[in-house]
């Protein structure tokens, strides 16, 4: 049975289930409900300026009572401003993204605010560890958005057996047998993103949501790689348009330019054809939208179920 562990002690939550911090997407409406579903909402700093957060916040703060956390996307100019945002607004916990959090530590560890850095590999597991983080999150080539090169059956259990605190799997992970194989593999958590971002809470619309539902296990293409930037989308013209840019050896902000504006069109305008729909190859596994906290109790309730039955698996 998945029972209180140092993840769900550590964030004060009932299930050690944490959602995804997808950019235009992890809004306070579905961060919220997440949260009162029994997990970790996470709302999204990346693209919004520090007054917008501290909407965002405050939005949370009047649907839920529970803990929930705000992610950084660190190689945003106006990080700083977002911080004492976040600190003034007392948000319990803060995920991280593109970059290290070195200077943002100390501040955000004095406040008492819990820091879990997204990470890619065990080197900069360690340096997390090293620098204060309280847990971390591990993510597999397998997962949505920006990606690292390691998949995730092979990376969780390198990360968990070189660190001494929490690890938090994410990276292909959409039902009850995602969540079972992230804790054999050493982890004390999962975090979801592609599951999550068609909820009924989500921004998204039903095109974006259809595109998902209907994916299968090829749907999904990387782009970016080439120029450091590697990401994980749904298969249509838009990514095509990427991948030309990426051939034409295109500048970092350039492609990201692109990048954003097309994900803005996806979310904004529920374009399908021309907008990035950030999907882990996992969607191939989604059947349907439900809302936030059903997710949740599935998720648990299925890796519980699972588990029950493994003895008979092992020894019929």
């Amino acid at each position: 049975m998945l029972i209180m562990n140092r993840v769900t002690k550590l964030l004060k939550i009932q299930y050690p289930i944490i959602q995804g911090a997808m950019q235009e997407v992890a809004t306070a409406d579905l961060a919220a409900s997440v949260s009162n579903g029994g997990g970790l909402g996470i709302i999204a700093a990346g693209g919004k300026t520090a007054e917008e957060v501290r909407e965002q916040i405050k939005k949370a703060q009047s649907i839920t009572d529970k803990p929930f956390g705000v992610n950084l996307m660190l190689m945003a100019k106006n990080v700083p401003e977002i911080v004492k945002v976040i600190i003034d607004e007392h948000v319990p916990v803060v995920t991280t993204g593109a970059g290290t959090p070195k200077n943002y530590m100390p501040d955000l560890k004095a406040a008492g605010i819990k820091v879990i850095p997204v990470i890619p590999n065990v080197k900069i597991a360690k340096k997390m560890e090293e620098m204060g983080a309280d847990a971390v999150i591990a993510e597999g080539m397998e997962g949505g958005g920006h990606i690292g090169d390691t998949t995730s059956i092979v990376l969780w259990p390198q990360i968990a057996d070189a660190i001494n605190i929490p690890l938090i799997a994410a990276g292909g992970i959409a039902d009850g047998r995602g969540v079972v194989n992230a804790f054999v593999s050493g982890a004390e958590g999962v975090q979801c993103g592609t599951i999550f971002s068609i909820a009924k809470e989500s921004p998204v619309g039903d095109n974006w949501r259809n595109a998902v539902i209907s994916a299968n296990d090829t749907s999904t293409v990387v782009v970016g790689k080439t120029i450091r930037d590697a990401s994980r989308a749904i298969k249509n013209s838009m990514t095509d348009h990427l991948a030309e840019l990426e051939d034409r050896k295109v500048s970092r902000d350039e492609f990201n330019d692109a990048m954003n504006s097309g994900l803005q069109k996806a979310v904004s305008q529920d374009d399908a054809s021309d907008g990035v729909i950030f999907s882990g190859e996992v969607a191939g596994l989604i059947s349907s939208s439900k809302s936030a906290a059903e997710i949740v109790t599935d998720l648990v309730s299925n890796a519980n179920k699972i588990l029950d039955n493994l003895p008979k698996a092992v020894t019929n």
